[in-house]
């Protein structure tokens, strides 16, 4: 900094173009490192200095207006630092405004939350500046409520909108929340309405965060919202920005300081909170403590240590656990039914097989009776015993009530699960020929009765040689699980094409195109997933065609979450199809999906779907390298 002497004039507008050009071109940390702690320092009690200030990055130009500010945005220590630097600047210089109120709120989402509070926070420190933050408030919460951004920006972005509505918050007073209560609360009811309609449990829990967040800011007086989410450190962090920070608080350069400040904040509430319950303590006399336990003493209690809990019988007929579960009024019974039906259908295969469609029928639709602990465990594992002991006719009942009237979401989802635990269940290699190894860390000699010992002498001496000798990095010996057939070969058709066939066929009450696009998302998984588990399965060529083509007619869907499943079913499709099959009858198919790949890795918003396109491509050239090494 250079000292003009005699009191002379002079216009700093070549130094404000030399510091736009060098933070345009990439040395923006290196000046600002250094300019602004000097700056911060000269501006703490010199008015002449702070209007040298404003007139340097007032000067620069504006197309180097992005750089310069942003840059000491993110290098002020404090909001009160920079409204020192800044001063009016977003009100007199349009550029200045529409960096502060529009990209960086806006248009980016990589700002940590003390650049938030840094800039919200200047916007709030001076009358003429507080009614720009009240219209960032106003356009924030409508894009928060855009169901159209909603589907179509990444959680990141709507998480970092999340956090900048909420420090808006914490810097309105309360006349000016009174004056824009009635906008506030329309756009927080059509924001929560549209988070919550998302397929992506976390935004869903940003929006009733969020949601309840406003309601309580705006309605101090009168009823708030309340939901039931899960309070982790994410949670509590949202709500934090409620207590406004002392500007002199955040240092942007240490990512953890905005916590401890919220910590610091909170510190004095939890004091006073205390205080208020231990004055609030009633202190009740001594004697009347005295009487109400004397009044007690001739009471005297019953020897219940002997006591057993009554335990009801549970049916050993598949026929009367029918019965029971239809039409007894005997809770206990029909609890006891519930723990026992698994078991029980796969002891008796044959009796289970005479009635399992009636029986899938009635799990499909019980209802919990009484608060049994894991009852929905126990229904679920009670179907897939009923789906894999009599395959064919049970997975033709569960696909055709899937697309069926009268049957809710809830039922529907349950049906897919049902689905993907049987086809598991069936594709696993059985266990029986597995060596059990509970017995096996001391090795004993044992010889079977009436065997003749000379005949295995070989084999005593080979156990003794095993114990005596000590060999390192060795796994444990074990049995080749003797080949078996795989169950799920015969029956993957009946699982997977019922499913594919009516999806864009509306009902009533369920239209897997429209809103209930949900379901769409977990029929898609399943769908995946089944194919997965037909490898080696004669009918995989044909389930990975007709998958290519359902996932084509649904490649532009809106929601994130039905895409995933598209991108990972591709993934099956390539993993579980023969590479042969796949060039030979589907190459058109494949070339065709190459190219929305990479469609999908440039433009989509989603991140997850970017990384699940971009494995696809990779996929795909390793399955060209490998059939390219293969010799013809």
């Amino acid at each position: 900094v250079c000292f003009i002497p005699g009191g002379l004039d002079c216009s700093i507008s070549f130094v404000s173009h030399i510091l736009g050009k060098v933070c345009v071109h990439g040395r923006q940390r290196e000046i600002l490192s250094v300019l602004v702690p000097r700056l911060t320092e000269l501006t703490k009690s010199d008015c002449i200095w702070q209007r040298i200030c404003w007139r340097l990055v007032e000067c620069v130009p504006d197309r180097w207006m992005e750089a310069v500010v942003l840059g000491f945005v993110q290098r002020a220590r404090g909001a009160d630092v920079l409204s020192r630097l800044l001063g009016n600047l977003v009100v007199k210089n349009k550029k200045a405004q529409f960096v502060v109120t529009q990209k960086v709120l806006l248009l980016q989402y990589g700002h940590t939350t003390a650049v938030l509070q840094n800039l919200l926070g200047y916007l709030s420190l001076d009358s003429l500046r507080r009614a720009l933050l009240i219209k960032v408030l106003k356009e924030l919460l409508e894009t928060w409520a855009s169901s159209s951004a909603v589907k179509h920006s990444p959680p990141e972005q709507q998480r970092y909108i999340g956090k900048a509505i909420l420090i808006c918050l914490s810097h309105l007073k309360e006349p000016e929340i009174e004056s824009c209560r009635q906008e506030l609360l329309t756009s927080m009811m059509e924001g929560v309405k549209c988070h919550l309609d998302s397929n992506l449990p976390q935004i869903r829990r940003l929006g009733m965060i969020v949601a309840e967040s406003i309601s309580s800011k705006i309605n101090t007086d009168g009823p708030v919202l309340k939901f039931q989410y899960e309070e982790d450190d994410e949670a509590r962090e949202l709500k934090s920005l409620l207590v406004q920070t002392p500007p002199f608080c955040i240092v942007p350069s240490l990512p953890n300081d905005d916590r401890n400040g919220k910590a610091d904040a909170a510190l004095p509430l939890v004091l006073e909170s205390n205080k208020k319950s231990h004055t609030a303590a009633p202190v009740m006399p001594d004697e009347e403590s005295d009487a109400e336990l004397d009044s007690d003493d001739d009471l005297i209690p019953y020897d219940m240590s002997e006591d057993k809990e009554l335990k009801t019988k549970a049916p050993v007929y598949i026929r009367d656990c029918i019965e029971v579960l239809t039409g007894s009024e005997d809770v206990d019974k029909w609890e006891a039914t519930v723990k026992a039906l698994e078991s029980l259908v796969r002891k008796n295969p044959a009796a289970t097989r005479e009635v399992s469609v009636e029986l899938a029928k009635i799990l499909l639709h019980l209802e919990e009776k009484t608060c049994i602990e894991g009852f929905v465990e126990l229904r679920q594992r009670a179907q897939v015993a009923v789906l894999t002991t009599d395959p064919v006719p049970v997975v033709k009942y569960l696909t055709s009530q899937f697309y069926s009237l009268n049957y809710s979401l809830r039922q529907r989802m349950d049906i897919l699960d049902v689905l993907v635990l049987a086809a598991q269940e069936l594709s696993s290699p059985k266990s029986h020929g597995r060596m059990k190894h509970s017995g096996a860390q001391k090795p004993c000699i044992q010889l079977l009765p009436g065997s003749d010992s000379s005949k295995d002498w070989r084999r005593i001496v080979d156990e003794r040689i095993k114990i005596k000798t000590r060999r390192f990095a060795m796994g444990q010996s074990q049995v080749e699980p003797a080949p078996s057939p795989n169950e799920f070969n015969s029956v993957a058709g009946h699982f997977f094409f019922p499913l594919i066939q009516h999806f864009d066929r509306p009902l009533t009450t369920f239209d897997l195109l429209g809103e209930d696009h949900f379901v769409l998302g977990r029929l898609v998984h399943t769908l995946a997933i089944l194919l997965h588990l037909a490898v080696n399965t004669m009918a995989v060529t044909a389930m990975g065609k007709a998958l290519l083509e359902f996932v084509w007619a649904l490649r532009f869907h809106t929601d994130s979450y039905v895409r995933q499943g598209l991108l990972s079913c591709i993934s099956s499709v390539l993993l579980s199809v023969p590479a042969e099959r796949l060039l030979e009858d589907m190459t058109e198919e494949l070339l065709e999906t190459q190219s929305w790949l990479g469609d999908v890795v440039e433009k989509d918003p989603d991140g997850d779907c970017r990384r699940l396109a971009l494995q696809n491509l990779l996929l795909m050239e390793n399955l060209k390298k490998k059939l390219k090494t293969v010799p013809s």
